[in-house]
């Protein structure tokens, strides 16, 4: 369940993590009704999983944009399903995240059942409006703290060496996309275990992630995700 839903937050986060201006859609689509859905493949290449997101309002009163999303992960089991709704706010400095709103009911149900705390912080990813080939971009963090029974449970996420590498245009099921090309580090640390990852993200402006490659400490693939489908 922890490991499951850690690879959810990091996901939303890349997602939907970026500078704002005007209506925050340089990088983002802020805009109700905006939908959009990802493949999720293995290291054989094979599907393993759908991830589908709709921003089901947008509140722009109060002087900042409130965007509630909804998100619906597919597996091919049961367990590996899930359905959850979050607010995303976007302030003149950025946008933040209430990491806690992401525990859907179903994930507070079972912490509920084994008795189980989980509190959610960090220090977002950010994506400036405006990138550039070779600029280096701010680190991150999340940190996941669960109380079960009386024994406390860290898992650590660091997102570092972020750098913008290139510029390409990119085809995936959705279309042809122009795209900014990042790489950053991630590194994760969770009771005893520790491992480290490199992460590669194309990115198109008005759209987000088009497409997105993990790869293991030995530089071989693990996972990728594309676009599959995209409507504004």
């Amino acid at each position: 369940m922890r490991t499951k839903l850690l690879t959810l937050i990091i996901s939303l986060v890349v997602l939907i993590s970026s500078k704002a201006q005007d209506n925050c859609s340089t990088f983002y689509p802020m805009t109700e009704g905006a939908s959009f859905s990802y493949n999720i493949y293995d290291k054989k290449d094979k599907i393993s999983g759908t991830t589908e997101y709709e921003v089901i309002n947008v509140d722009n009163s109060g002087g900042n944009t409130v965007a509630t999303l909804s998100v619906k992960v597919g597996g091919d089991k049961p367990k590996e399903q899930m359905e959850l709704e979050y607010d995303v706010t976007c302030t003149g400095d950025g946008i933040s995240i209430d990491f806690n709103s992401m525990i859907s009911p179903q994930l507070q149900t079972q912490m509920d059942q084994m008795n189980a705390e989980v509190d959610i912080s960090g220090v977002n990813v950010v994506i400036p409006n405006e990138l550039t080939v070779g600029q280096n971009l701010d680190d991150a963090e999340i940190i996941m703290a669960m109380s079960m029974s009386g024994i406390k449970m860290n898992t650590e996420v660091r997102t570092t060496d972020r750098k913008v590498v290139a510029k390409e245009s990119v085809s995936t099921p959705a279309g042809t996309f122009d795209c900014y090309v990042l790489t950053a580090t991630i590194s994760t640390k969770a009771m005893m275990a520790k491992m480290t990852f490199t992460d590669k993200i194309w990115l198109a402006k008005d759209v987000g992630i088009v497409k997105q490659e993990t790869y293991n400490k030995k530089g071989k693939l693990d996972s990728r995700m594309e676009l599959a489908s995209f409507q504004k």
